[in-house]
């Protein structure tokens, strides 16, 4: 990369989950369309956001795009909503300051892996959802964190990692065998702060499924067939929500694709990458 900006606080905060790195391709030029990478971590981490850099950011650069990597809260900080609060203020930070940061906003994608790509998948579903109420429980999806609420958090493009999707069925379906998706320390009920499967209406809020519109962005799916951890038919229902609403979605299930190895290939890696710069051409045209 020309240039980087590591530790920028994108919201009022000293805390280290409220940073994010900025990073510029080799390729000079006034500026650039956006990537966000969002870090996997069942929702446990808070400052992970190095490890979606080393895993997805170099063909992007390579590629043109700047590549953003947000920390975010923790479930252990607070519960969800708080965690796609972050992201979407960390979007709309970049937007309020994207001079300084040579970014063009006419292009901002996203992209995350497993719990990450569950927050990328949020993203691009509620773009344009501010509240949303199940039963007693009412979630506001976008939040305040850090202010520039005048102006948007919403994306161009969305690839998913083996993210999940719909929370309430985790144990439901084949896969993810070495989860406890039953277990109230399963990282989906922390995520709520309360047992999901006794907290119905909160869980159907955590779920980017529950937000499919046809003004949704594009999507790419990526899920490991041997995946032990998220069953891959957490991307198979977002996938075909999608396609119902007549959104664009590519769904590529990776034949013998564990959690991450045998699905971060350098083949989808590229293919990741060109339906980004697919995207960006669309807009432009």
């Amino acid at each position: 990369y020309s240039k980087s900006w590591i530790d920028v606080n994108y919201a009022v905060s000293e805390e280290v989950y409220h940073t994010m790195d900025v990073y510029l391709p080799t390729k000079i030029q006034d500026s650039y369309p956006a990537v966000f990478l969002i870090y996997g971590s069942a929702w446990f981490g808070n400052n992970l956001k190095h490890t979606a850099f080393h895993t997805l950011g170099e063909p992007l650069l390579d590629a043109g795009f700047a590549v953003i990597t947000p920390n975010h809260r923790a479930s252990t900080d607070s519960v969800f909503p708080a965690q796609i609060h972050d992201i979407k203020g960390a979007i709309r930070y970049i937007r309020a300051n994207a001079t300084s940061y040579h970014i063009d906003t006419t292009f901002i994608g996203i992209s995350g892996i497993s719990s990450g790509g569950h927050l990328a998948a949020m993203a691009g579903t509620t773009g344009s959802v501010s509240t949303k109420t199940s039963g007693e429980v009412t979630f506001d999806l976008e939040g305040k964190v850090g202010g520039n609420t005048n102006y948007s958090s919403s994306v161009h493009a969305v690839v998913n990692w083996f993210g999940p999707t719909d929370l309430l069925i985790m144990g439901e379906c084949e896969g993810g065998g070495t989860v406890d998706h039953y277990s109230p320390d399963a990282p989906e009920s922390i995520l709520i702060g309360s047992y999901i499967h006794d907290n119905h209406d909160k869980g159907l809020l955590a779920n980017p499924i529950t937000y499919v519109h046809s003004s949704n962005p594009p999507f790419l799916i990526f899920h490991g067939a041997e995946d032990p951890l998220v069953p891959p038919c957490q991307s198979e229902l977002l996938h075909e929500a999608l396609m119902d609403h007549d959104v664009q979605s590519i769904f590529y299930l990776v034949e013998d694709g564990k959690h991450g190895p045998g699905v971060h290939t350098d083949e989808n890696l590229e293919i990741m990458t060109n339906f980004f710069i697919q995207q960006l051409e669309n807009i432009n045209r």
